[in-house]
């Protein structure tokens, strides 16, 4: 494994799994709401762009990165909040569906540039 696998498997360990028990263990009952909902409409898809679009730099070595980071999505949310509620999936496939896309403009920007340059 490089570095870079293993950085984005932390980072995204971090963030799909960590942050979400941070809440759910960390957070008074008055706030976890917002808490949680800031993990899923803010935090969760732009991590999901970011890593999309750093796996479209190297779309080689990481183009399985939107589909490790909506997994462990999956594996966080089903873990920490109510395991099997299909509304997850839900999310997780959206989380996917912008990772990818932001891999695939990042791709045709980086595409573009060595063609030009």
């Amino acid at each position: 494994m490089t570095r870079k696998t293993v950085f984005w498997l932390l980072c995204s360990a971090g963030v799909m799994l960590l942050l979400p028990w941070l809440v759910v263990t960390c957070v008074r009952s008055d706030a976890a709401m917002g808490a949680v909902l800031s993990l899923f409409f803010a935090v969760d898809p732009g991590y999901s762009m970011a890593a999309g679009y750093y796996a479209g730099k190297q779309i080689r070595h990481l183009w399985w990165l939107p589909a490790v980071t909506a997994g462990l999505y999956l594996i966080g949310a089903w873990l920490f909040f109510e395991m099997g509620d299909p509304a997850f999936w839900t999310y997780a496939g959206i989380y996917f569906a912008v990772g990818m896309e932001a891999m695939l403009v990042s791709r045709l920007i980086t595409g573009r540039r060595e063609n030009n340059g």
